[in-house]
């Protein structure tokens, strides 16, 4: 092959990666933008207090159960608060890594590595 051909051949090999690089930099953003659509529920006290957040993190609404509201339990009320903040956000990151796996699993990366975006 000659040496034009060769570069022309490398060059339009980089091209092809840098297209798909910048579909999968859009993919990835579009699903970030979704996470904040998928919804999920922190519980905490048997369900005396829930908080509704989105996947990324942003909270939606919170729950106490009118047993909970008495002068004497707030120092427990708060606890279960945080505790509730909590538990949404252990499940919105679960529900984050799920949909982000979903987009990168037909992708050929090395255990352990994370997109920059």
């Amino acid at each position: 092959m000659p040496e034009e051909e060769l570069k022309e051949s490398h060059m339009k090999d980089l091209n092809d990666i840098l297209g798909m690089a910048s579909r999968m930099q859009e993919e990835v953003q579009k699903a970030q933008a979704e996470l904040d659509n998928v919804e999920v529920e922190g519980v905490a006290g048997g369900g005396l207090v829930k908080v509704r957040a989105s996947a990324k993190g942003r909270i939606i609404g919170l729950s106490i159960d009118d047993s909970l509201v008495v002068p004497a339990d707030k120092g427990m009320m708060e606890d279960l608060i945080v505790a509730a903040f909590n538990d949404a956000r252990a499940k919105a990151d679960e529900a984050a890594n799920a949909e982000m796996s979903k987009l990168t699993s037909g992708l050929p990366l090395p255990p352990g590595f994370k997109l920059p975006f």
